[in-house]
């Protein structure tokens, strides 16, 4: 019994901190996946350029343990050169 608790505690605790919860923006559909040691999120923000050219703000953040070590945001892609326009 003392050994399945072994087993089974630490699962439990890498379960709480390793899975993400996710969130939904109504910003033109950003996605933030959100874990207590890492975040994820996939940017897409509907705003317009300096110039007044609507479009669209792409790209992504990591952070792992509040720190970033990974961003390409943001892109700006104006409405143009998007899918299906």
């Amino acid at each position: 019994m003392k050994r399945k608790l072994k087993i089974i505690i630490p699962l439990v605790i890498a379960l709480i901190l390793l899975v993400p919860i996710k969130e939904c923006y109504r910003d033109g559909g950003t996605v933030k996946y959100n874990s207590v040691l890492w975040s994820l999120t996939k940017h897409h923000e509907m705003t317009q350029d300096s110039t007044g050219n609507h479009g669209y703000n792409t790209g992504a953040t990591v952070r792992i343990l509040c720190f970033k070590v990974y961003s390409n945001y943001p892109k700006f892609v104006p409405y143009s050169q998007q899918k299906g326009a």
